[in-house]
């Protein structure tokens, strides 16, 4: 009865009230993706060229974390405006348009949910366009389209939590679904060393854990946190720790002068001055009229002013601080091996991650539970009941 009724869901049900999805060109440059992804919005879909496709197609999905790892490439950092001249092409890794793929609007749930379990990262479908007069093409094609994530899909089965009784009251650790943390850095690793894994972590829908060095968690670089960044988090990356990075996000919108000035300086000493580049003007300014910057990346980045706060603040271990919004950038999601399935979905929804960290009572990281794997309980649930 429950794959009957959820088999009469549509994909048009999960497309209600989406946003059509923004676009680029195929002549656009990295420069205008950055520029459409610092007015809002997780990504922006990049097209085909059109003279080797009649009806050309959705090749490519940019996000912000795709901005910056490409401006923290090596090749890059000597000249950052350079590499934002390049086509946005060059933010697409090899095999990128597969990992997106085109359902119809009258496709069922449950077998749009088999893409992504079989590899899919995001679902586009064809929605009615809404913005431009009837029978005009945009982009060769008469419609506008919609991301589907699996986040979406995650909402979905919530709204029908009772199909899925008793599976989501079970913990997480009877299910199968705790992978190893794979994407980890030490706190006081260079930043710049966690891009190749930032990358890695965006493909996998997951996030790059930041450890102590006795492996407790206390933070994370965050794809979703960086996504609300912009090219200075590349000079961040560039300069800092991994655990000043994650204070530094925290304070993204006004950090602190000392941090600045501990960027500024640590791009200087590595001579890494186009980077300098994308800090904002003002920024230059303020750092040549009071006085020297210090020379040490290690200075606190915390957004007090004080220079003797600590710089790495441990995951809080007094009850369920995960549960409140507005959490702090390093303040990493977690749970526990003995979590209900559905308390974590909640904790991820809350905080529009697709993943939770899972630790021991010390807090030692133990592994992390994504969205995907989730939905592929979900789904064997279903095949089994038929």
């Amino acid at each position: 009865m429950a794959v009957s009724l959820l088999n009469s869901y549509n994909v048009s049900d999960l497309c209600i009230g989406k946003p059509a999805l923004r676009s680029l060109p195929p002549a656009a440059t990295v420069s205008d993706a950055l520029s459409v992804l610092k007015r809002g919005g997780a990504a922006v879909a990049v097209w085909g060229p059109p003279e080797t496709n009649p009806n050309p197609t959705i090749v490519g999905r940019v996000c912000m974390v795709d901005v910056l790892c490409y401006l923290c490439a090596e090749e890059n950092l000597s000249s950052p405006s350079s590499a934002l001249s390049a086509p946005v092409s060059a933010l697409l890794s090899a095999g990128s348009a597969t990992l997106l793929q085109r359902v119809e609007p009258k496709t069922s749930v449950l077998d749009a949910l088999d893409k992504l379990i079989e590899g899919a990262q995001y679902l586009v479908v064809p929605i009615r366009n809404r913005s431009s007069p009837l029978g005009r093409k945009k982009h060769g094609s008469s419609f506008d389209f919609c991301w589907l994530t699996p986040e979406d899909f995650v909402r979905f089965f919530l709204n029908n939590i009772a199909l899925l009784s008793p599976t989501p009251t079970l913990p997480i650790s009877s299910l199968g679904i705790i992978r190893p943390a794979e994407y980890t850095i030490n706190h006081r690793a260079p930043a710049i060393s966690a891009v190749p894994l930032l990358c890695a972590a965006v493909t996998a829908q997951s996030s790059v854990a930041v450890l102590s060095d006795d492996g407790h968690l206390v933070g994370e670089i965050s794809p979703y946190t960086l996504s609300l960044s912009d090219e200075s988090a590349a000079a961040a990356i560039a300069a800092l720790p991994a655990g000043d990075l994650i204070s530094f996000l925290d304070c993204l919108t006004s950090p602190p002068i000392s941090t600045l000035r501990a960027i500024m300086s640590q791009l200087k000493s590595q001579n890494l001055l186009g980077m300098l580049e994308l800090l904002e003007p003002d920024v230059l300014s303020s750092n040549s009229s009071t006085g020297s910057a210090s020379s040490s990346g290690s200075e606190s980045s915390g957004c007090e002013s004080s220079d003797d706060e600590p710089t790495i603040r441990r995951v809080r271990r007094s009850g369920s601080y995960t549960a409140r919004m507005g959490r702090k950038a390093e303040e990493a999601i977690v749970c526990h091996e003995w979590s209900s399935l559905v308390a974590v979905l909640v904790q991820a929804l809350a905080h529009r991650v697709g993943y939770v960290w899972v630790v021991d009572e010390e807090f030692g990281l133990v592994g992390i539970v994504r969205f995907l794997d989730i939905l592929t309980v979900f789904r064997e649930q279903f095949r089994e009941s038929i």
